[in-house]
């Protein structure tokens, strides 16, 4: 159900799994993830201190991470859950981020670009 609500809410945002094997979406950069275990889904926001959140509903002391703890199908569906993700998804849309994905992304980019010169380019 997670993932319908961000496909739905965010238009063009990109799914992944990051390499800590953690189902991730980006939209100009990390934007959201989710963990499921036995007790509720931990649905994070990349940016999550940075969101108003009048529902109270974000947890986390970290930097910049925040979370909210879904425990039903009804939680998923919370008006101030999408409120959340419309936001964050707003403000990487204002202000892009980099991160892992778009780090890795570069990254491959320039090992790409480097041994493609070093196979044309004599030592």
């Amino acid at each position: 159900m997670v993932r319908t609500l961000v496909k739905k809410a965010v238009a063009g945002c990109e799914e992944y799994v990051n390499p800590w094997k953690i189902p991730t979406f980006d939209l100009n950069g990390p934007l959201c993830f989710y963990m499921v275990t036995k007790e509720h889904v931990t649905f994070g926001f990349m940016r999550g201190a940075m969101l108003r959140d009048p529902g109270k509903l974000l947890e986390g002391t970290g930097k910049y991470l925040r979370h909210v703890k879904l425990r039903s199908a009804t939680d998923v569906r919370r008006s101030e859950v999408r409120a959340l993700l419309e936001q964050a998804a707003e403000l990487n849309r204002k202000e892009p981020v980099t991160g892992t994905k778009v780090q890795m992304k570069q990254s491959r980019a320039a090992a790409t670009r480097k041994r493609g010169r070093r196979g044309t380019t004599p030592d």
